[in-house]
């Protein structure tokens, strides 16, 4: 009887640490892999709190890799922002650019607005950091613009 007892517990004690030590959510939800923000799960965030109950390191690693691999946000939670890929022509003056901007948008768009930042970039991958950078996604900034 004891036996069972024991081997039950260790059986536990070890699954519990092999889930905490890969992420939680990285194994029970994959297709959530490259969200970028949102809600946290609150699943997800309890299991790896498991970790953190049995010892520090697994449920450190397994924050650590939910929240790199995105699997820690509940899916649609997220806020946004696109960028679209817009090519300039050879000598297009401002003001076809704020009517091209208009039209894509549908907003009336001013670039010479202090809030309006052009530059121009070698890649999208520069222009999603600068998105990025920009705080795009700060609810609270936003609101005091």
């Amino acid at each position: 009887m004891r036996t069972r007892i024991r081997r039950a517990l260790t059986g536990l004690v070890l699954g519990t640490s092999i889930i905490a030590l890969v992420g939680c959510g990285t194994v029970l939800h994959p297709e959530r892999k490259g969200q970028m923000s949102g809600r946290i799960d609150p699943v997800v965030a309890i299991g790896n709190g498991v970790g953190l109950l049995f010892f520090i390191v697994p449920g450190v690693i397994a924050y650590a890799v939910d929240f790199s691999n995105g699997t820690i946000y509940l899916p649609g939670t997220q806020d946004s922002a696109s960028v679209d890929v817009l090519q300039m022509e050879e000598g297009m003056d401002v003001p076809t650019l704020e009517r091209l901007l208009s039209e894509k948008t549908g907003k009336a768009v001013r670039l010479d607005s202090e809030l309006v930042r052009v530059e121009e970039v070698e890649s999208l991958d520069e222009a999603l950091a600068l998105v990025r950078m920009a705080g795009i996604n700060d609810r609270e900034r936003l609101a005091t613009m």
